[in-house]
């Protein structure tokens, strides 16, 4: 087994880390072995960005929207002489 020791750890990182470990009854030690494992197991899914905006917002029903009517174009403004 390897060892790890992490310098200039933010205090605060460090209490929130600390009452985690408390949580599930580990040492602060244990828990940061804890979520190395969970993070850096877990499957990696390989996704197209389109598909992965398409399922954040699918359940929104965004196609039922109603579609505002087109209006006529404008005359383009003139500058000058």
């Amino acid at each position: 087994m390897a060892s790890l020791t992490i310098r200039n750890l933010d205090n605060n990182l460090k209490s929130q880390l600390r009452q985690r470990a408390a949580r599930h009854g580990r040492s602060m030690e244990a828990e940061v072995r804890t979520i190395l494992e969970q993070t850096l197991t877990a499957p990696v899914m390989e996704q197209n960005l389109a598909v992965a905006i398409h399922r954040r917002f699918e359940s929104l029903d965004l196609e039922s929207l109603p579609i505002p009517p087109r209006q006529a174009v404008r005359n383009p403004p003139e500058f000058g002489e």
